[in-house]
């Protein structure tokens, strides 16, 4: 990577990199993901698809699900607003991964409530959020794109809905792969010791393990 292109008022990439390789935010996603692969079991809801339910659940799932917030997506098996409290079944699922969603949720604390009460008693959310990131222009004129997080707004905020012994907050980043991120420079791009370098001062992605109280049934 020559990095003297980015001296630059546009960037390498307006689609997070995908259109040149891998994003730097999925490195880190789904690094947190395999980090808690066992909690990945049971009956498991993810948003949009299930790619991230059958590649860390395998052989523990007994049921997949997946949830989108409007009709027309074929692989949703459920067709909901996670801002109403009746959206989803109450104590149903084992575990929720909810990646790069929560940003484009106006009211976060319903949405968090709706998503607790959703799992099984002992059930686990896997979330994960951008601190750092460009615009997802698609998703701002679907949905709206509204907020950012730090991991002091989501301790604060999981902890609201599970209790704050409950929730684990980690991020990942540092300066030059948040600026390579804003411009569109992919994991193939960066050593794995660039990437996995971590600087709080630069939460690329912040991610958060969440467990509602209750012994698992």
């Amino acid at each position: 990577m020559d990095f003297a292109r980015l001296r630059s008022v546009t960037p390498l990439s307006r689609g997070f990199g995908c259109d040149r390789g891998r994003p730097i935010d999925r490195h880190y996603i789904e690094g947190f993901l395999a980090l808690h692969a066992a909690d990945v079991h049971g009956r498991v809801l993810e948003f949009g698809d299930d790619a991230y339910t059958r590649r860390f659940g395998a052989d523990r799932l007994t049921q997949s699900d997946v949830l989108h917030a409007a009709k027309g997506n074929p692989r949703a098996t459920i067709v909901a607003d996670i801002q109403h409290p009746n959206a989803l079944d109450v104590a149903k699922f084992d575990c929720i991964i909810c990646t790069q969603v929560l940003m484009y949720v106006y009211d976060t604390r319903a949405a968090l409530r709706t998503l607790h009460r959703a799992l099984a008693p002992g059930g686990v959310l896997l979330a994960t959020f951008p601190g750092i990131s460009q615009l997802s222009p698609h998703d701002m004129e679907a949905w709206g794109e509204f907020w950012r997080f730090t991991s002091l707004s989501a301790a604060c905020l999981f902890g609201e809905t599970f209790g704050a012994d409950n929730v684990c907050v980690e991020t990942c980043g540092n300066v030059l792969t948040a600026t390579a991120f804003l411009h569109g420079v992919t994991v193939e791009e960066l050593t794995l010791e660039e990437l996995d370098h971590r600087d709080r001062d630069y939460e690329v992605i912040v991610a958060v393990r969440a467990v509602k109280n209750g012994a698992p049934e």
